[in-house]
Order: structure tokens, then sequence, then C-alpha cells
């Protein structure tokens, strides 16, 4: 009788827990869309004017989200000591799904993605990215053609998004053009670069 009351409170306590797990995820804020207002949380700068992958992040003492050029801002922001620390999402633009590098518009859980590092592309700051996808064989195939290895979100180096930002002769300015979705197909031409660097 013993061994059956402790059962009941263990599978009690276990389905609480998945229930809890289950309300946090439930209330997770949603994505929201950028407009012209939408300032970056670092520098203070109009944020569609950047381009490429961004993020925002949704924290409990505020509701508006903060905006970041980049995925590497956003991993930074959690690294970096003093900034909050109650943050209830972040949230990625997902390059599988969308069909523009420059203004992505389909927005994921960071923790849910797989990241394209070490890549010869930069992000909306000029610095090498953290280009999240939600599809393994797009990031494969992305990383084929731009080098690079995948990781996860809590897989991203500290020194990749701390560290010291190479120069441009280390690590030439290289902008994704696409044909269609990033997410290509097997089948379809991969998609093409353009090499030319920006202007300071």
């Amino acid at each position: 009788m013993r061994i059956q009351l402790i059962a009941l409170s263990l599978a009690v306590v276990l389905s609480l827990a998945a229930c809890d797990d289950g309300q946090n995820q439930a209330e997770a804020p949603s994505p929201e869309e950028p407009t012209r207002e939408a300032m970056t949380y670092f520098g203070r700068m109009i944020l569609v004017d950047h381009l490429g992958p961004k993020a925002q992040i949704h924290l409990k003492s505020q509701d508006a989200p903060l905006w970041f050029p980049s995925v590497r801002d956003a991993k930074a922001f959690t690294l970096l000591p003093g900034e909050p620390r109650d943050i209830t999402a972040i949230h990625v633009t997902d390059m599988a799904a969308s069909t523009d590098w420059d203004h992505p518009r389909v927005w994921a859980l960071a923790a849910t993605m797989l990241y394209v590092i070490d890549a010869n592309v930069r992000g909306g700051m000029g610095a090498p990215e953290a280009v999240p996808f939600g599809d393994k064989e797009a990031a494969e195939r992305f990383m084929a053609n731009h080098g690079g290895r995948v990781v996860e979100w809590d897989g991203i180096p500290e020194d990749y998004v701390l560290g010291e930002v190479p120069d441009e002769g280390e690590m030439p300015m290289m902008h994704p053009m696409h044909q269609g979705s990033l997410c290509l197909a097997p089948h379809e031409e991969v998609a093409s670069v353009s090499t030319e660097e920006t202007k300071p």
C-alpha cells in the first residue's frame, strides 16, 4: 500500500511539472512584426534599415520587445553582465522559411533553430553572423555554399559573439542572393553570392 502511495505521489508530481512546462510554453509571447518605429537595443538605430537575420527578445518587465539587427547581437545580450535576465522569449528570423535575405519575415523561437556560424557572410552590423534555420537540410545547403558549421542556440560560442570582429581583409563581406526561398529543394540550384563589399 505504501509503495502504491509513493508511486501515485510521484506520478502527480511529474504530471504537475509537465503541466507547468506546457503552460510556460503557451505563455511565451508571440513574435511581433517590426515597423520603422522599431529601434535596435544597441545603438538605437532603425531596425528595418539593417539587412539579414534579425532577433527580438521579450522581457517580463516590459510589453514591447527589444530589437536586434543580427542574431549575434541578441546572443550577446544574453551573455553580457548587467543586462536584464527576465527573458520570456527569444525569437529569430527563420532563414529556411524566408524568401528574402534582406528583410526576412518568418519568426521562430531561438531555441528551436539551428545556426550556421563561421560562414563567409556577415549580418546586419557587418559582423560574422549566426544564421538561423528551422530546417537542417537548408542549413547544410547554406553551409555547403558559404562554409561554416552548424550549432544549436546554446552551442554558439561566447567568443564568437563577444570576440573581436575580423576586418574585411580576413573575412570578405558576402551577401546571399536568393532565387525564391533559402530553403531550396535538393534539385534546385543553390543561391548565388555577391562578393561586393559594402561601403563604410
